[in-house]
């Protein structure tokens, strides 16, 4: 210590307290450089040799790196009681201990200058606020940022040294082992390999990530995974497996053969903390290919990098062309003709079904802009189907034999892998089994243990044994003489098999997947299709567009002008009976009624029966009462016998009459019509006849 350092320590700084700062840069480090822990708190010393009596230590940071100062609590606690004023010195063993960074140092050399706060290192004190000491200071702290610096260089140069010969030891996927030489190989397990060859394949023939999963799951295989840290690393688990787990298999070049290093780099963020982001193969720092053995090629790789980019469904400049749920035919392969975005598939509810619509909203979500353009797509999609039948159906039968002997490979291939679970847990269980029958008997908390791992290994190869012959017998199902023959007979008509009830939107997506590249539609008038087929040639279609529902909703001239022409000579009921019979439905297929025969006649404003048989001249019963000179009820029954001449309108109680003419009234015939009332008897006095 330099003999003025006591000098430099006054009152104030005794009055206020000392801090010791106390940190290691790794876990490792306090677990194994003992020496510098034990230097760092020997400052205690130090602080009370200067009159302290120290007891604030901070070490709250032992085990994290000094770079970044916002990820050390305890340093950020430092720095605050410096800023308050409550640090009379700091206390550290070097400077590196404190920061690694330049900025957090020169903040905190900042913050001691304007409270007269001093630090004290292991060669000296010294006083912020005196330029001299602020001046050695800073260049310790440049010195201790270089140090860091050159550190680094000197680790990751010897790293990518040793990775552009392809030497570097890295973690390796599931599937890929170590040797005894360092080389790497596949796997010696072969369920392991099998499972992962498995996954590959499926790939290959479903092109989806979710579709694998799917497939996976359906068919109750389980997929394997190594501990790589902590307690039982290096154990070997078997369990279900997501997509995330999917897409880190299909994008790692290591199952291609291929050494890579740098497929990551740090970048900071927003809240600028340091995050790990991937990059692009362009920026890879060593791709070494063929460099050991894989599951796939490197050519066989960048096909499922293409397609899994393919996938991507919002992406610009991306089509998202992978067949997905909904009753959208052209789903991820339909183009506006308007601006040449991809258009997206919307579904609305109709009558408790959902139909599909085409919509533009790339200038909605791109630019905040207003869609191009909406297709109604059942139109679309029909004549889109309609065309693909016309083209394609000679090739139907080697395409659907081609399909059936996949399914029945994917079926065995399935059930090997099942077997070889089975086989494994066997083998787990018998080893439980052996483990129980070698332990002393009277050693009870051994035996107790091992009994009820036994037990516990019998149950799973039960469980297992169990689904494996329920699935046996659904795939023999599947593939028993039945169904194939039912296979065959369908190939043999492709309308058939794309019009069956059994054949999902999926599937048929697939299946024009295969044969139609993209589909540009332009809406005007009509709708124009352009059809651009694999290989490259063209068709064009005009679909009309749907109707309104108000057109659709609408009577057929005919029928009006038929309803029109019976009112003259019938009522509401008895016109609905013979359009009936007539073979006329309304708008929604059903049988007419008398209801429906009104609304009709509103509708398009036709004249009712009744004002009609009013302008022939034809009277109420009042009217036809009065002028007789008896009540209507009486007109009523002599309409009812056929005296009185009536047209109905409605029901029997609604009607006309015609007018009567000259009648004479016979009193007291009541008698002779069994105590009926007086009754008329018209005399017609004209050439017309009885009334």
């Amino acid at each position: 210590m330099p003999s003025d350092s006591a000098l430099k320590v006054d009152a104030d700084h005794l009055r206020r307290d000392a801090f010791l700062y106390v940190r290691q840069s790794s876990l490792r480090q306090v677990f194994e450089n003992t020496e510098s822990t034990k230097r760092q708190y020997a400052l205690r010393e130090r602080a009370v040799a200067l009159g302290w009596p120290l007891e604030h230590v901070i070490d709250s940071d032992l085990g994290l790196s000094g770079a970044q100062a916002r990820d050390r609590d305890g340093f950020q606690s430092l720095v605050t009681e410096v800023a308050l004023g409550h640090a009379g010195i700091v206390l550290g063993l070097e400077v590196s201990r404190l920061a690694r960074n330049n900025a957090d140092w020169h903040r905190l050399l900042e913050l001691a200058a304007m409270s007269r706060t001093l630090i004290l290192d292991e060669d000296g004190v010294y006083d912020p606020s005196h330029f001299n000491d602020r001046l050695l200071l800073g260049l310790k702290g440049t010195m201790s940022e270089a140090e860091l610096h050159i550190l680094k260089s000197r680790l990751q140069g010897g790293i990518l040294n040793k990775a552009r010969r392809g030497e570097l030891e890295m973690p390796l996927p599931i599937g890929l082992v170590y040797d005894g030489a360092g080389h790497v190989v596949l796997d010696p397990d072969r369920q392991v390999q099998d499972t992962v060859r498995l996954l590959f394949e499926m790939f290959n023939d479903l092109g989806s990530a979710c579709a694998v999963v799917r497939r996976l799951r359906k068919q109750e295989v389980l997929f394997p995974r190594r501990i790589r840290r902590g307690i039982g690393k290096g154990d070997l688990l078997w369990g279900l497996i997501d997509v995330s787990r999917v897409l880190q298999i299909l994008h790692n070049p290591r199952y291609a053969g291929a050494f890579v290093y740098g497929r990551s780099r740090i970048f900071c963020n927003a809240q600028l903390r340091p995050v790990q982001r991937d990059v692009g193969q362009q920026d890879w720092k060593v791709l070494i290919r063929n460099a050991h053995a894989g599951y796939i090629d490197w050519s066989q790789f960048e096909r499922n990098e293409l397609r899994l980019r393919q996938n991507l469904g919002f992406a610009p400049g991306e089509r998202g062309r992978m067949p997905r749920e909904g009753n959208g035919l052209l789903q991820g392969r339909v183009l506006c003709g308007k601006c040449g975005a991809r258009m997206r598939v919307h579904y609305e509810s109709l009558s408790g079904q959902l139909r599909a619509y085409y919509r533009c909203y790339e200038e909605v979500v791109r630019r905040a802009g207003k869609p191009c353009q909406a297709v109604h797509g059942p139109a679309v999609d029909a004549a889109v189907s309609a065309l693909l039948l016309q083209t394609v159906a000679p090739a139907a039968i080697e395409v659907a034999l081609a399909v059936q002997d996949e399914i029945a490979q994917r079926i065995e291939q399935a059930a090997a892998r099942r077997q070889a679970q089975l086989q494994r847990t066997r083998y787990e269980a018998e080893l439980a089994r052996r483990r129980y029958a070698k332990v002393d008997p009277d050693n009870r908390l051994v035996a107790d243990a091992l009994e009820a791992e036994w037990n516990q290994r019998l149950r799973e190869l039960d469980t297992l044994q169990q689904q494996h012959e329920r699935q046996q017998h659904e795939d023999e199902a599947q593939l028993d003489e039945p169904a194939r023959k039912r296979i065959v007979d369908l190939a043999r008509d492709f309308p058939r098999v794309w019009n069956d009830a059994r054949t999902s939107a999926l599937e048929r997506k697939r299946m024009l997947a295969l044969l139609i590249e993209d589909v540009t539609l332009v809406a005007g008038p009509s709708i124009a299709v352009h059809v651009r087929w694999r290989g490259g040639r063209t068709q064009s279609l005009c679909v009309d567009k749907p109707r309104p529902i108000a057109q659709i909703r609408k009577t057929p001239p005919e029928v009006v002008a038929l309803i029109d022409e019976l009112l003259e000579t019938s009522t509401d009921r008895q016109i609905a009976v013979k359009l009936n019979a007539l073979g006329h439905r309304n708008w929604r297929g059903e049988a007419f009624t008398m209801k429906k025969v009104i609304l009709v006649r509103y509708a398009y404003a036709l004249k009712s029966r009744f004002e009609r048989l009013r302008e022939r001249g034809m009277l109420t019963g009042e009217e036809v009462a009065k002028h007789l000179g008896v009540s209507s009820t009486t007109v009523h029954q002599l309409g009812r016998l056929g005296i009185l001449k009536r047209h109905l309108y409605g029901n029997n109680h609604r009607c006309l009459y015609e007018p009567p003419g000259n009648v004479t009234l016979v009193k007291g015939a009541g008698s002779r019509y069994g105590g009926r009332p007086p009754r008329l008897i018209a005399a017609q006095l004209s050439e017309q006849g009885a009334v």
